[in-house]
């Protein structure tokens, strides 16, 4: 059986992320008696620039997205995609857009714990910012999203305290900017083939039975 590694570049308060990772795992059990797949998620930040303590979130919104009409006409797509993809967004929930720093280096230190640990963090994480409306750059929600995903709490915690791979994650999101992503979700099929943004089930599913297939006659 082929196995076809995909790298997601993605943002924990980007909700078309969301969206994209409850497809690729609607695709990947689409296709688990064909092939296997290896995940692994990679960090971006849509707002570096935030301050550690986070802004306003419907005051940062309206400004990036040119007024609150705007921001309502995207709330009700996403919400009405959301539906059919199981994710009960809840944007008046969603009182802080924070820096999403500190979430990227738990995603990043659950990938030592496997695969399914750093998948389970980073559900939590969007489940916490875009359904309970928990700010996701507080590191007391981060160290109680890292328990749930069965971290060990203590060194979570002193690891936050540091400053423990804050250029690691840096570097890789330069790294991604350098590669020419400059949106997210961003799937990197076996290092080799991008398939950019929230992608239905079928298109995520096609693209991984062909990427095995052509490793299965290469």
């Amino acid at each position: 059986m082929q196995t076809v590694s995909i790298d997601i570049v993605s943002d924990v308060v980007c909700p078309w992320c969301y969206l994209g990772k409850a497809r690729l795992d609607q695709a990947i059990a689409d296709v688990a008696s064909e092939l296997q797949v290896a995940v692994q998620w990679r960090p971006y930040q849509l707002n570096p620039d935030l301050p550690p303590e986070g802004v306003d979130h419907k005051q940062h919104l309206a400004a990036k997205l040119g007024g609150q009409a705007a921001v309502d006409k995207a709330h009700e797509t996403l919400k009405a995609l959301g539906n059919a993809d199981g994710i009960a967004f809840d944007f008046d929930a969603v009182k802080i857009s924070p820096n999403t720093l500190d979430a990227h280096r738990l995603i990043r230190w659950a990938a030592t714990n496997g695969e399914v640990a750093q998948s389970a963090v980073v559900s939590l994480l969007f489940k916490a910012n875009f359904e309970d409306g928990r700010n996701v750059g507080d590191q007391a929600v981060l160290l109680d999203i890292a328990a749930e995903a069965g971290l060990d709490r203590p060194v979570i915690a002193a690891l936050l305290n540091s400053d423990a791979d804050k250029d690691a994650v840096k570097e890789e999101i330069g790294m991604a900017r350098e590669m020419g992503v400059t949106g997210v979700p961003c799937f990197i099929l076996d290092g080799q083939y991008a398939v950019m943004g929230a992608q239905s089930v079928e298109v995520l599913s096609n693209a991984l039975r062909e990427i095995a297939q052509m490793k299965a006659t290469a």
